[in-house]
């Protein structure tokens, strides 16, 4: 059996992002003869450009962990990395560049790798760590279709349709069905319906008034009618004049 490319399992990525976390550096060269050095990381993918915070005193190992997002361009696999040295009175020095290939992840859609930086003069002058994540891998690989067989391969004959043997099965027109007027149904003339079973007349169900009389000597005074109201206010209190006489009148 033959099996797709990776350049062909990764085709179709125009648009699609990927996720680059630029985890550190060691080893890198030192371009300061007194203080310590502080470096930053510069990505590039086609004209998008990025560049990390500055570590300061980071020197040959600093520690970045950044995370940056790129929308891939088709037929475009690598990603260029520069490594410089902060100053502040003059230009920033120049420590290292290095090329990231994007196969591995764009296939498998992760990788956490360590790619080698050199100099201007092609010289070694460090590493840089990249943890990078292409979350559309699985899906591109899994609706690639395979290719077709090495030539000279016999190839598995192919059915559009199922084996003769495995016909479905054919139904009778539905002419071949007698009708219903052939065979009359037995059911409604076997339970007929019975009108007087269920008489409609609301004279067969009458009233019963007396189950319940209406009548209220039936049921006894009230204990509380034996406790007549009393006068409010108690007669103990008589009701004094208002307004009240003024003094002197």
């Amino acid at each position: 059996m033959h099996y797709p490319s990776t350049m062909a399992s990764v085709s179709g990525i125009q648009g699609q992002l990927l996720e680059v976390t630029v985890v550190s550096c060691n080893k890198l060269k030192d371009t300061e003869w007194i203080s310590r050095q502080d470096p930053y990381v510069c990505i590039e993918y086609g004209s998008t450009k990025f560049r990390t915070r500055t570590c300061t005193d980071g020197h040959k190992n600093p520690t970045f962990q950044e995370k940056f997002t790129f929308n891939l361009i088709e037929g475009l696999r690598e990603i260029i990395v520069n490594v410089w040295n902060s100053n502040t009175v003059q230009l920033d020095d120049f420590i290292g560049t290095g090329k990231v290939q994007l196969q591995k992840v764009l296939s498998q859609g992760y990788e956490d790798n360590v790619w080698t930086l050199q100099s201007k003069s092609g010289r070694y002058s460090g590493e840089v760590r990249l943890i990078m994540h292409y979350s559309n891998a699985n899906k591109q690989g899994s609706s690639y279709a395979p290719s077709a067989p090495p030539y000279g391969a016999a190839a598995a004959p192919q059915y559009a349709t199922a084996p003769p043997s495995a016909a479905p099965y054919s139904y009778p027109p539905a002419s071949a069905y007698p009708s219903s007027n052939q065979y009359p149904s037995a059911y409604p003339s076997a339970y007929p319906p019975n009108p007087a079973a269920y008489p409609p007349n609301p004279a067969a169900y009458p009233p019963n008034p007396a189950a319940y009389p209406p009548n209220p000597a039936a049921y006894p005074p009230s204990p509380y009618n034996a406790y007549p109201p009393q006068p409010y206010p108690p007669s103990a209190y008589p009701p004094q004049p208002y307004p009240p006489p003024q003094q002197g009148s």
